[in-house]
């Protein structure tokens, strides 16, 4: 199981951070890895719905299935997914106020589908998808306070 964090401090509200954050539409704007999304993607997701995600980590392409597995407005909120073709993973965002701004926290833990992945992951992709998962969150917060 690999375990990647983000950290970064919105100049924005909690509520907005939040609302926009689990609106599966803006993954587009801001996270470099999203491709393309079906389902249920233009309002912050509720426990229980879901969305399925084209993507490209580390140079390989696939889809994933989230499924919304916590909700707790404006503070937290997690998806659960199942690769296609293998492997799993947890996207859990926590917020908290920083003065007039939002703290915001993203953990991605996930596996891989067989112990060759993992081994690969260990050597070369997991500094790959650390190092976007770092670029989405510097996006995130460009993208929130109206920065290119």
């Amino acid at each position: 199981m690999t375990r990647i964090v983000n950290e970064v401090v919105i100049d924005r509200p909690i509520a907005a951070v939040f609302d926009y954050v689990s609106t599966p539409a803006h993954w587009l704007v801001w996270h470099p890895s999203s491709l393309g999304l079906h389902g249920a993607t233009d309002h912050s997701l509720q426990l229980g719905e879901e969305v399925t995600e084209e993507f490209r980590v580390a140079g390989r392409k696939g889809s994933v299935a989230w499924h919304v597995i916590e909700r707790e407005p404006p503070t937290r909120w997690a998806i659960s997914g199942k690769v296609a073709g293998g492997g799993e993973g947890t996207i859990t965002y926590s917020l908290s106020p920083s003065g007039s701004a939002t703290a915001f926290q993203r953990v991605f833990v996930y596996t891989m589908p067989n112990r060759f992945a993992a081994l690969l992951d260990r050597l070369f992709v997991g500094r790959r998808i650390e190092a976007e998962s770092t670029r989405a969150v510097e996006l995130l917060k460009q993208a929130l306070e109206g920065r290119s």
